[in-house]
Protein backbone atom coordinates (compact mmCIF):
# COMPACT_ATOMS: atom_id res chain seq x y z
CA UNK A 1 0.00 0.00 0.00
CA UNK A 2 2.83 2.34 0.73
CA UNK A 3 3.84 2.12 -2.92
CA UNK A 4 0.38 3.21 -3.95
CA UNK A 5 0.33 6.27 -1.75
CA UNK A 6 3.90 7.68 -2.01
CA UNK A 7 3.59 8.90 -5.66
CA UNK A 8 6.14 6.55 -7.20
CA UNK A 9 3.63 4.51 -9.24
CA UNK A 10 3.01 5.62 -12.83
CA UNK A 11 -0.02 7.59 -13.92
CA UNK A 12 -2.76 8.91 -11.59
CA UNK A 13 -3.35 5.68 -9.70
CA UNK A 14 -1.31 6.74 -6.71
CA UNK A 15 -3.14 10.05 -6.33
CA UNK A 16 -6.52 8.33 -6.65
CA UNK A 17 -5.65 5.74 -4.07
CA UNK A 18 -4.22 8.41 -1.77
CA UNK A 19 -7.40 10.46 -2.04
CA UNK A 20 -9.56 7.45 -1.26
CA UNK A 21 -7.46 6.62 1.77
CA UNK A 22 -7.69 10.19 2.97
CA UNK A 23 -11.50 10.15 2.60
CA UNK A 24 -11.77 6.92 4.56
CA UNK A 25 -9.64 8.40 7.34
CA UNK A 26 -11.91 11.48 7.48
CA UNK A 27 -15.07 9.37 7.72
CA UNK A 28 -13.53 7.21 10.43
CA UNK A 29 -12.51 10.30 12.40
CA UNK A 30 -15.95 11.82 11.95
CA UNK A 31 -17.60 8.60 13.11
CA UNK A 32 -15.43 8.53 16.22
CA UNK A 33 -16.27 12.17 16.94
CA UNK A 34 -20.02 11.59 16.61
CA UNK A 35 -19.81 8.48 18.73
CA UNK A 36 -18.09 10.44 21.47
CA UNK A 37 -20.82 13.08 21.47
CA UNK A 38 -23.61 10.51 21.73
CA UNK A 39 -22.23 8.70 24.77
CA UNK A 40 -21.98 9.79 28.34
CA UNK A 41 -18.20 10.19 28.12
CA UNK A 42 -16.25 13.32 27.39
CA UNK A 43 -17.76 15.57 24.74
CA UNK A 44 -19.55 18.84 24.15
CA UNK A 45 -22.63 17.77 26.15
CA UNK A 46 -20.53 17.22 29.26
CA UNK A 47 -19.18 20.76 29.23
CA UNK A 48 -22.30 22.88 28.89
CA UNK A 49 -25.60 23.00 30.82
CA UNK A 50 -27.74 19.87 30.62
CA UNK A 51 -30.59 19.84 28.11
CA UNK A 52 -34.20 19.33 29.03
CA UNK A 53 -34.09 15.67 28.02
CA UNK A 54 -31.15 15.09 30.35
CA UNK A 55 -33.00 16.64 33.31
CA UNK A 56 -36.10 14.66 32.52
CA UNK A 57 -34.15 11.45 32.34
CA UNK A 58 -32.52 12.09 35.70
CA UNK A 59 -35.87 12.88 37.28
CA UNK A 60 -37.50 9.78 35.88
CA UNK A 61 -34.70 7.59 37.22
CA UNK A 62 -35.10 8.93 40.77
CA UNK A 63 -37.20 6.79 43.14
CA UNK A 64 -40.82 7.89 43.46
CA UNK A 65 -41.67 9.66 46.73
CA UNK A 66 -43.30 7.44 49.31
CA UNK A 67 -47.07 7.81 49.54
CA UNK A 68 -48.36 9.51 52.65
CA UNK A 69 -49.91 7.13 55.09
CA UNK A 70 -53.62 7.76 55.56
CA UNK A 71 -54.61 8.59 59.17
CA UNK A 72 -55.86 5.64 61.13
CA UNK A 73 -59.59 5.77 61.88
CA UNK A 74 -60.71 6.60 65.38
CA UNK A 75 -61.42 3.59 67.50
CA UNK A 76 -65.12 2.90 67.82
CA UNK A 77 -66.04 1.66 71.29
CA UNK A 78 -67.60 -1.75 71.62
CA UNK A 79 -71.35 -1.34 71.85
CA UNK A 80 -73.11 -2.71 74.88
CA UNK A 81 -76.66 -3.96 75.25
CA UNK A 82 -77.80 -1.08 77.43
CA UNK A 83 -81.31 -2.49 77.93
CA UNK A 84 -80.00 -5.83 79.16
CA UNK A 85 -77.39 -4.06 81.28
CA UNK A 86 -80.00 -1.97 83.09
CA UNK A 87 -82.51 -4.78 83.51
CA UNK A 88 -79.87 -7.05 85.04
CA UNK A 89 -78.55 -4.35 87.37
CA UNK A 90 -79.71 -4.92 90.98
CA UNK A 91 -79.04 -1.24 91.77
CA UNK A 92 -81.73 -0.07 89.33
CA UNK A 93 -85.09 0.46 90.98
CA UNK A 94 -88.13 -1.64 89.97
CA UNK A 95 -89.92 1.57 88.92
CA UNK A 96 -87.27 2.35 86.31
CA UNK A 97 -87.25 -1.22 85.05
CA UNK A 98 -91.00 -1.02 84.54
CA UNK A 99 -90.55 2.10 82.39
CA UNK A 100 -87.91 0.31 80.31
CA UNK A 101 -90.18 -1.16 77.67
CA UNK A 102 -90.31 -0.79 73.87
CA UNK A 103 -91.96 2.35 72.55
CA UNK A 104 -92.21 1.24 68.91
CA UNK A 105 -91.48 -2.33 67.80
CA UNK A 106 -88.16 -3.16 69.49
CA UNK A 107 -87.04 0.45 70.04
CA UNK A 108 -86.36 1.16 73.72
CA UNK A 109 -86.28 4.68 75.22
CA UNK A 110 -82.59 4.71 76.19
CA UNK A 111 -79.79 7.13 75.34
CA UNK A 112 -76.28 5.67 75.50
CA UNK A 113 -73.00 7.63 75.59
CA UNK A 114 -69.43 6.27 75.58
CA UNK A 115 -66.46 8.21 76.92
CA UNK A 116 -63.73 8.59 79.50
CA UNK A 117 -65.03 9.38 82.98
CA UNK A 118 -63.10 7.04 85.25
CA UNK A 119 -59.50 5.91 85.09
CA UNK A 120 -60.40 2.59 83.48
CA UNK A 121 -58.74 1.21 80.36
CA UNK A 122 -62.06 1.00 78.47
CA UNK A 123 -64.65 3.66 77.75
CA UNK A 124 -67.29 4.18 80.40
CA UNK A 125 -70.96 3.90 79.47
CA UNK A 126 -73.61 6.46 80.43
CA UNK A 127 -77.20 5.23 80.12
CA UNK A 128 -80.29 7.44 80.40
CA UNK A 129 -83.68 5.76 80.67
CA UNK A 130 -86.60 7.87 79.39
CA UNK A 131 -90.35 7.60 79.22
CA UNK A 132 -91.89 6.80 75.85
CA UNK A 133 -94.55 9.50 75.71
CA UNK A 134 -92.74 12.70 76.71
CA UNK A 135 -89.07 11.55 76.90
CA UNK A 136 -88.69 12.44 80.57
CA UNK A 137 -85.53 11.03 82.11
CA UNK A 138 -86.38 8.61 84.92
CA UNK A 139 -82.92 7.21 85.58
CA UNK A 140 -79.27 7.93 84.76
CA UNK A 141 -76.43 5.45 85.27
CA UNK A 142 -72.68 5.15 84.69
CA UNK A 143 -71.11 1.77 84.08
CA UNK A 144 -67.38 1.11 84.37
CA UNK A 145 -65.65 -1.91 82.86
CA UNK A 146 -63.92 -4.03 85.50
CA UNK A 147 -62.47 -7.49 84.88
CA UNK A 148 -64.43 -7.92 81.65
CA UNK A 149 -67.80 -6.89 83.14
CA UNK A 150 -69.57 -3.56 83.59
CA UNK A 151 -70.16 -2.32 87.12
CA UNK A 152 -72.61 0.39 88.19
CA UNK A 153 -70.57 3.27 89.68
CA UNK A 154 -73.25 5.99 89.61
CA UNK A 155 -77.01 6.31 89.56
CA UNK A 156 -79.58 9.10 89.78
CA UNK A 157 -83.27 8.21 89.84
CA UNK A 158 -85.05 11.42 90.80
CA UNK A 159 -86.98 12.32 87.63
CA UNK A 160 -86.66 14.32 85.50
CA UNK A 161 -82.91 13.61 85.31
CA UNK A 162 -80.37 13.37 82.51
CA UNK A 163 -76.61 12.63 82.58
CA UNK A 164 -73.96 13.65 80.04
CA UNK A 165 -70.19 13.61 79.55
CA UNK A 166 -68.57 17.04 79.37
CA UNK A 167 -64.78 17.16 78.88
CA UNK A 168 -64.16 14.21 81.16
CA UNK A 169 -66.70 15.22 83.81
CA UNK A 170 -70.12 13.77 84.53
CA UNK A 171 -72.82 16.45 84.28
CA UNK A 172 -76.26 15.62 85.65
CA UNK A 173 -79.23 17.88 84.98
CA UNK A 174 -82.28 17.67 87.22
CA UNK A 175 -85.30 19.69 86.19
CA UNK A 176 -87.45 21.21 88.90
CA UNK A 177 -91.23 21.62 88.61
CA UNK A 178 -93.39 23.94 90.64
CA UNK A 179 -96.98 23.08 91.36
CA UNK A 180 -99.03 23.29 88.18
CA UNK A 181 -96.06 23.15 85.78
CA UNK A 182 -96.71 21.03 82.68
CA UNK A 183 -94.16 18.35 81.83
CA UNK A 184 -92.90 20.41 78.90
CA UNK A 185 -92.27 23.54 81.01
CA UNK A 186 -90.29 23.05 84.24
CA UNK A 187 -89.67 26.11 86.38
CA UNK A 188 -85.94 25.61 86.87
CA UNK A 189 -83.08 23.12 86.79
CA UNK A 190 -80.11 22.05 88.87
CA UNK A 191 -76.91 21.21 86.98
CA UNK A 192 -74.44 19.17 89.02
CA UNK A 193 -70.89 18.37 87.88
CA UNK A 194 -69.17 15.25 89.21
CA UNK A 195 -65.54 14.17 88.87
CA UNK A 196 -64.03 10.74 89.39
CA UNK A 197 -61.67 10.71 92.38
CA UNK A 198 -60.51 7.98 94.77
CA UNK A 199 -62.66 5.34 93.09
CA UNK A 200 -65.95 7.25 93.10
CA UNK A 201 -67.73 10.29 91.70
CA UNK A 202 -67.50 13.39 93.87
CA UNK A 203 -69.51 16.56 93.35
CA UNK A 204 -67.39 19.43 92.08
CA UNK A 205 -69.95 22.22 91.79
CA UNK A 206 -73.55 22.90 90.88
CA UNK A 207 -75.58 25.66 89.30
CA UNK A 208 -79.27 26.51 89.50
CA UNK A 209 -81.05 27.98 86.49
CA UNK A 210 -84.45 29.68 86.71
CA UNK A 211 -86.59 29.60 83.58
CA UNK A 212 -88.61 32.58 82.42
CA UNK A 213 -92.35 32.23 82.74
CA UNK A 214 -93.02 34.98 80.22
CA UNK A 215 -91.03 33.88 77.18
CA UNK A 216 -93.05 31.48 75.11
CA UNK A 217 -95.82 31.19 77.68
CA UNK A 218 -97.95 34.21 76.87
CA UNK A 219 -101.66 33.38 77.08
CA UNK A 220 -103.43 32.94 73.80
CA UNK A 221 -106.12 35.63 73.34
CA UNK A 222 -109.66 34.34 73.21
CA UNK A 223 -111.32 34.61 69.78
CA UNK A 224 -113.77 37.46 69.39
CA UNK A 225 -117.40 36.41 69.14
CA UNK A 226 -119.00 36.66 65.74
CA UNK A 227 -121.16 39.77 65.29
Amino acid sequence: MRGLTDGRTPGGTGRTTQAASTAVAVFVALGVSLSGCGTGGTGARDEGPAHADTVGGAASSSPAPAAKASPSPSKVPDRVDAVRLVKADPQVSPEVKRELKPCVADEYPVDVTYGKLTDGSADDVVVNVLTCGDAVGVGSYVYREEDGAYQNVFKAEEPPVYAEIDRGDLVVTKQVYDKGDPVSSPSSENVITYRWASGRFAEEYRTHNEYSKAAGNAPTPAPEPDS
